[in-house]
């Protein structure tokens, strides 16, 4: 409107020379990156201190808000074993008058989001027998990093009815790495999908997922690969007997890694300090709630970033961390 210039420069970048043998498949890519996770990602068990954060909004107020921070015992790439987590600080907002007669709780915790480690747990979404069930294709490249990036694109295939997913696969073309992924999952049949989600309700209310959405980030410490940040959406619709109105919730967690450090002893807390993979954060929570560890910043601020909050408890996660930590920036 004001008749504004924008001037811009010309400015050239010399990229280097790589060599990329192209593969035969983006299926072939998929699976090479899948085997190559022991040479690529962390091959010694690692402790982790995480930020957790989970909220519920009735359309979009908030309801529930809990934070926490965890510890994870990673185990390395190329074991099976699954990682354990142990709760050392967190806390909780929530206000159950907003949620009608519906007092919805996201079941898991942390499991949610550090299960969508793809390089970790494959078997969640590409297990020697799904794999099959799915399309791969070569979207586009892109460069990330200085660094040759292929983009795959996979679906489940036509003659497949049971929900999986689709999305896109970031894998580094010269190395094989997978160093994000994005995607969700196809809700082709919504009573299947809800079966899948919902483990307890109202005789009086049908409840179906109308979006689940995922993604993972990795990142690269002296050569070797390990999980850095995650987040799950899942959107739910309730429609009630005898109600004109339906109702919509959508429940959403996050966690990122903020520091680590080689667990060189393989140490993991006893059975009974670990959380379990049923557990209700919101909960939980009470146990552990410290004001003094969250400071000054004691009052959650459903708005801001989960970056925002790590950075003014940056001071008391460094203070919990042991010698010998890695802080990520």
């Amino acid at each position: 409107d004001n008749n504004n210039k924008i001037v811009l420069m010309v400015s050239i970048t010399k990229l280097e020379e790589v060599n990329v043998v192209i593969p035969k498949s983006a299926r072939t890519l998929v699976k090479e990156t899948l085997r190559r996770k022991g040479e690529n990602y962390f091959g010694d068990p690692t402790l982790m201190t995480a930020f957790y954060r989970e909220t519920i909004k009735k359309r979009k107020k908030n309801v529930s808000l809990s934070e926490a921070v965890v510890n994870i015992y990673k185990t390395p790439y190329s074991s099976e074993k699954k990682d354990a987590v142990q709760l050392y600080k967190a806390r909780k907002s929530t206000d159950y008058n907003k949620l009608d007669t519906l007092a919805l709780k996201l079941q898991g915790g942390p499991f949610n989001a550090l299960y969508v480690d793809i390089m970790k747990y494959p078997e969640y979404i590409f297990n020697e027998v799904t794999m099959e069930d799915y399309d791969f294709s070569f979207e586009r490249s892109t460069r990330i990093n200085d660094k040759l990036i292929y983009v795959v694109g996979f679906k489940q295939r036509p003659n497949i009815y049971d929900p999986l997913y689709k999305g896109q696969l970031f894998i580094d073309a010269e190395n094989k790495i997978l160093t994000s992924a994005i995607y969700s999952l196809n809700i082709t049949d919504k009573e299947l999908a809800s079966q899948m989600f919902v483990r307890k309700k109202p005789r009086n209310a049908k409840v179906y997922p109308t979006d689940i959405a995922y993604r993972v980030d990795y990142r690269e410490k002296n050569g070797k690969w390990y999980y850095g940040y995650s987040n799950v959406l899942l959107e739910f619709k309730i429609n009630w007997d005898k109600k004109l109105f339906n109702s919509v919730y959508s429940m959403s967690c996050e966690m990122a890694v903020t520091d680590w450090e080689k667990n060189i002893s393989g140490e993991v807390p006893k059975v009974k300090d670990r959380l379990k993979s049923s557990i209700i954060l919101s909960e939980a929570a009470i146990g552990f709630s410290d004001p003094d560890f969250w400071g000054e910043y004691n009052i959650i601020e459903p708005e801001k970033s989960i970056e925002s909050a790590i950075k003014k408890i940056q001071r008391q996660l460094k203070k919990s961390n042991t010698d010998g930590g890695e802080s990520i920036p």
